[in-house]
Order: structure tokens, then C-alpha cells, then sequence
């Protein structure tokens, strides 16, 4: 987690999955992401889980997401 002003920011290389195999959760200040990357027989080929505790102070309702085109998920929260 990086803050930045009033702002926190946390960076995930998903780059070598596509958009829709990509999940961001949050839950009582806690953000999830998980993908998955399923072969063509239906396989589970690949998989990236992380998961962090956004700082007290946080606003749970500003949280977003952007992922970028180098593949980077960017998950941006603000202080309250």
C-alpha cells in the first residue's frame, strides 16, 4: 500500500491474465484480488491471489480500480 496525499494506492501486476479473469473484492478494509486463467480443456493453468488491509482512516465507499494496459491493476482508496 503507497499513499499519496489523502490518497492509497495499491499495484498488482496481473499482465498475464484478461479483464474478465480478474476479481477485486473489498470487505471491511480489506481488498482482494484473485484471477484465474483457464486452459482450454478447463483446467486451472494459472492462478494470483493477494490480498491487504487498507490503512484506518480510509473511506470504504472510494474505492476503485483501474487496470491499465501494461496489465497493472491500480486500486485506489481516499482518506476520510
Amino acid at each position: 500500500v503507497r499513499a499519496q496525499g489523502d490518497i492509497y494506492q495499491v499495484v498488482a501486476d496481473v499482465s498475464q491474465f484478461e479483464p474478465p479473469d480478474i476479481v477485486v473484492t473489498t470487505s471491511n478494509c480489506h481488498v482482494a484480488i484473485q484471477a484465474e486463467k483457464v486452459a482450454e480443456d478447463g483446467t486451472v493453468c494459472d492462478t494470483f491471489t493477494h490480498k491487504c488491509q487498507l490503512p484506518d482512516g480510509t473511506d470504504p465507499l472510494s474505492v476503485s480500480c483501474t487496470l491499465t494496459e501494461a496489465g497493472m491493476l491500480v486500486i485506489t482508496a481516499r482518506r476520510r
